[in-house]
């Protein structure tokens, strides 16, 4: 992928996330009203944080939305920074941070059960903004793992084919796994099937990610690498937080360690090529 044809993806992407946010603020006026009528949800989430903080703090629809209108600003101010500071500089995994920075601005799509309330959905459609929303999260998760990658020795002539892969893995995940539109739990996100298949999956990306970024300073000699991958470390815990909380305990966390992660993951990715 040239760099003109990079940046014209960055561009379309803050597009795409303005227009993400200005739909999102439309529905809030509706949603945000309907969330003190919603009756008592007793399933909340079951990761293993949630579990012990859901002790201590009741679940807050509010706080959800939160996260999810966080998610779609950091997006776009994100991928305008990035715009900014990378236009002119080619950085291989710089494309595929981007991609896992504008996965984010997909989580808007929450919005649709509680707004099914309001409006009777056809099933189909929140059937399929389900699924896309589902793509979107393994598609920027793989992302990264895609970005560890190519810093660790992933020629970069392979870009294309990389991202091809990426979307087959996520399409397989996406088409096959039972989604149940009728129950969703106080994070605002559905119940769908094989929990802990696709727990296992996102904490192997995880830490092959990280361990990857580390890798890749020993076989480039450069410990900035070892910086990056702390940086990756706290925007995807950051992540985490702000997907699966239920109260106050996500938004807060979640885009201080989102951010600072992000900022830190690729403020030394310029460093290093600012010198190439």
């Amino acid at each position: 992928m040239t760099l003109s044809e990079r940046n014209v993806f960055f561009k379309s992407a803050i597009v795409f996330c303005t227009i993400s946010i200005l739909l999102a603020l439309a529905v809030s006026y509706q949603v945000v009203p309907a969330y003190k009528t919603i009756g008592e949800n007793t399933r909340r989430p079951g990761n293993i944080i949630q579990f012990f903080l859901g002790r201590l703090f009741e679940p807050d629809y509010f706080a959800v939305h939160v996260s999810m209108m966080a998610l779609g600003i950091f997006s776009l101010v994100v991928l305008f920074l990035i715009l900014s500071f990378f236009e002119q500089t080619s950085t291989p995994e710089i494309l595929y941070i981007s991609l896992f920075i504008f996965s984010l601005s997909f989580e808007v799509i929450r919005l649709i059960l509680p707004l099914h309330l309001i409006h009777i959905i056809p099933s189909f459609y929140i059937l399929v903004a389900l699924r896309i929303l589902l793509f979107a999260r393994y598609f920027g998760i793989f992302s990264i793992v895609a970005a560890s990658l190519c810093a660790s020795g992933l020629e970069v002539q392979q870009t294309r084919n990389m991202i091809m892969v990426i979307i087959a893995a996520t399409l397989i995940i996406v088409i096959g796994v039972p989604i149940d539109i009728q129950s969703w739990d106080t994070s605002l996100n559905v119940i769908y099937g094989f929990t802990s298949f696709f727990r296992v999956i996102e904490t192997a990306a995880f830490l092959l990610a990280v361990i990857s970024f580390f890798v890749a300073s020993h076989v480039r000699g450069s410990a900035e690498y070892i910086r990056i991958g702390f940086g990756v470390m706290f925007a995807l815990t950051g992540r985490y937080f702000l997907l699966y909380f239920d109260n106050w305990a996500g938004p807060i966390p979640g885009i201080i360690m989102l951010s600072f992660g992000t900022w830190y993951a690729c403020s030394k990715l310029h460093r290093i090529y600012l010198w190439l």
